[in-house]
């Protein structure tokens, strides 16, 4: 399941998926930004394989954004690609503390 919400209105936004590919969370960011009538500037997720590459320490999403401006060959993550070409910040949670993404689990 993925789920966003937005903080200040509380609009929910789900979808449900059998698997959770990086693919799918890429998609379901795109339809994200779709639906909602404002331009999104930050996600917080967990540090999931399907939000960030493992072993990364955080969000790539700065140094996509520099590589994309300079023009440079790069690789990277299908949803961090996605928050850099959409100007969105990509927060992750600190991990093994789950309660720092509560919103979604109420």
């Amino acid at each position: 399941m993925f789920v966003a919400i937005d903080r200040t209105s509380k609009f929910a936004f789900v979808e449900l998926h059998e698997k959770a590919p990086t693919a799918i969370s890429k998609d379901f960011l795109l339809r994200l930004i779709a639906a909602v009538p404002y331009k999104i500037h930050t996600v917080l997720t967990d540090n999931g394989i399907q939000f960030t590459t493992p072993g990364a320490g955080g969000s790539a999403v700065p140094l996509i954004k520099e590589a994309i401006a300079n023009g440079e060959i790069f690789r990277a993550h299908a949803f961090e690609y996605a928050c850099a070409r959409n100007d969105i910040k990509h927060r992750t949670t600190k991990a093994r503390h789950p309660w720092t993404n509560g919103e979604s689990r109420e």
